[in-house]
């Protein structure tokens, strides 16, 4: 599985992100920032905690977290089939 290997903040609610397979890049999470559980980043000094979770989530502090794989998604553009072969099928049989 291709996990993150290094997280850093970046101005203007954006994180850096590198993955194991060597994919890099800033992610905008602005979108997110003054809403619901994403209030906390308000606080700069709170947003800047961003790191690695095990098993790999991104997160802030031990309550918040975003999904590794989603994140990889955004910064490669690579679709769920790409990321998890047969991830479809597995929920269309549940």
């Amino acid at each position: 599985m291709i996990r993150p290997t290094e997280v850093e903040p970046r101005n203007g609610y954006r994180i850096w992100l590198r993955y194991s397979d060597g994919s890099a890049g800033e992610i905008d999470l602005s979108h997110l920032a003054g809403r619901g559980v994403f209030e906390a980043w308000k606080n700069r000094a709170f947003f800047e905690t961003v790191h690695i979770a095990p098993p790999g989530a991104i997160a802030w502090g031990e309550d918040l977290e975003l999904c590794p794989d989603a994140l990889y998604m955004q910064l490669t553009g690579k679709s769920v089939e790409e990321v998890m072969p047969g991830a479809r099928s597995l929920l269309a049989d549940a």
